[in-house]
C-alpha cells in the first residue's frame, strides 16, 4: 500500500484555549499516525510561542507563528475554543494571522467555540457552521451573515469544517480521516481511543433529558426510567400511577416542571434510543419494536416530525460512507 502524502495541521493557539479542544483531536491524528505512519504533519502555534497556558493552567508548547517556514501545500488551519476566546477573537494580530494563513489553507475547521475565530476573521461569512450550543445565541447576535446550526455536533460547507463543543473535536477529526485515509482507518482510530464511531455530524449535542428544563427533580427517575426501558408502557396513566398522582395532577405537574407534556417527553427519549440503534445499523423495524413504536411507520412519522428526516438517513449515511470512503454530506 503507497503511504499517504504527509498533511499539514495547524492549530492556532491564544491563552486560556480549551485543552481537550486541543488534545482530543491531536490524539486522533497521532492515532492516525500510528497506523498509517506519516500522514499528518501537526503543528502548534500562538503569537508568542513557547509555553501557553490553557484555561486550567496546564500548557503546551507552541511555535512563534513568525517563525513558520512558507506555508505547505494542503494545510488544514485549525480553531479551538475556551474561555478566552472573546479576547482572543478581538485580537487584531491573531485576526489577521488567521486571513493570511487562510488564504492559503486548503481547509479551515474550528472545534467549539473556535468558531468564533474564523468568523471574526470574516472567513465564514455565506457559510453554514455549527459551535457549542451554549454559544449559539452570542454567535448569531454577532455575526448575521452567518448561518449556525445550533444543534448539529459537526458540519461541512466546502472547504470549513466546524464542530459542536469540545469532545465534539475528536468527532470532527474522525470525519477528518475518514475523508483523508479512508473509513476502515478511521474506524480503528476510533476503536483505538474507545470512542464511538462515529457519531453523524447531524445528531444533537445535547440529551433529550437536558432539554427538559429542571429534568434533575422530582420526575428524574421516572425520566430515566423511561429512558433505560423505551418499550414500556409509558401511558399518562402509567407514568402518574408510577408518581403516585392522579394522571391530571400528573400531566400539569409534569408540564410545569420539564417544559413539555408527558407524551411529547416519551416520543423524544424513544426516538433518542432508536437513533442510538439506527447509528449502528440497526434495521428500522427492530429499532421500533425496541423502543415502543410499534411499527416502523409509526417510528418515521415521528423521526420526521422531531429531525424533519426519515429514519433512514441515520442508516443509510452510515453505509454510503463504508461504501464510497468519503463521508457522507453533513
Amino acid at each position: 500500500m503507497t503511504a499517504p502524502a504527509r498533511l499539514p495541521l495547524l492549530f492556532v493557539l491564544y491563552p486560556r484555549f480549551q485543552l481537550l479542544d486541543v488534545a482530543g483531536p491531536v490524539a486522533a491524528f497521532e492515532a492516525a499516525n500510528d497506523l498509517c505512519p506519516g500522514s499528518y504533519g501537526i503543528e502548534l502555534v500562538s503569537e508568542a510561542g513557547g509555553p501557553l497556558a490553557s484555561s486550567s493552567g496546564l500548557t503546551l508548547a507552541t511555535r512563534a507563528w513568525a517563525e513558520l517556514p512558507p506555508q505547505p501545500v494542503g494545510e488544514t488551519l485549525l480553531t479551538v475554543g475556551g474561555h478566552g476566546i472573546n479576547a482572543a477573537s478581538e485580537a487584531a494580530p491573531l485576526l489577521a494571522f488567521l486571513r493570511a494563513r487562510a488564504a492559503g489553507a486548503e481547509r479551515l475547521a474550528s472545534v467549539c467555540s473556535g468558531t468564533f475565530l474564523l468568523a471574526a476573521a470574516g472567513l465564514l461569512e455565506g457559510r453554514t457552521v455549527t459551535t457549542h450550543w451554549r454559544r449559539s445565541q452570542d454567535f448569531r447576535r454577532r455575526f448575521p451573515g452567518i448561518t449556525l446550526e445550533a444543534d448539529r455536533i459537526y458540519l461541512r460547507d466546502g472547504r470549513v469544517w466546524s464542530s459542536a463543543g469540545i469532545s465534539a473535536g475528536i468527532d470532527l477529526a474522525l470525519a477528518l480521516i475518514g475523508h483523508d485515509l479512508g473509513e476502515q482507518i478511521a474506524r480503528q482510530v476510533a476503536r483505538q481511543l474507545v470512542v464511538y464511531y462515529r457519531r453523524p455530524g447531524g445528531q444533537s449535542q445535547y440529551s433529550a433529558l437536558l432539554e427538559m428544563s429542571n429534568a434533575q427533580g422530582r420526575f428524574a427517575d421516572l425520566l430515566d426510567a423511561i429512558r433505560q426501558q423505551p418499550r414500556a408502557d409509558w401511558s399518562v396513566e402509567a407514568l402518574a400511577a408510577q408518581a403516585c398522582m392522579s394522571p391530571r395532577h400528573f400531566a400539569r405537574a409534569f408540564a410545569s416542571e420539564t417544559g413539555t407534556t408527558p407524551a411529547r417527553a416519551v416520543e423524544r427519549l424513544r426516538l433518542e434510543a432508536a437513533a442510538a440503534l439506527l447509528e449502528t445499523g440497526t434495521p428500522v423495524q427492530v429499532a421500533a419494536d425496541r423502543c415502543g413504536f410499534g411499527s416502523a411507520e409509526t417510528l418515521r412519522r415521528a423521526f420526521r416530525r422531531q429531525h424533519g428526516l426519515p429514519p433512514s438517513a441515520l442508516r443509510g449515511s452510515l453505509v454510503s460512507e463504508a461504501a464510497s470512503g468519503e463521508p457522507a454530506p453533513v
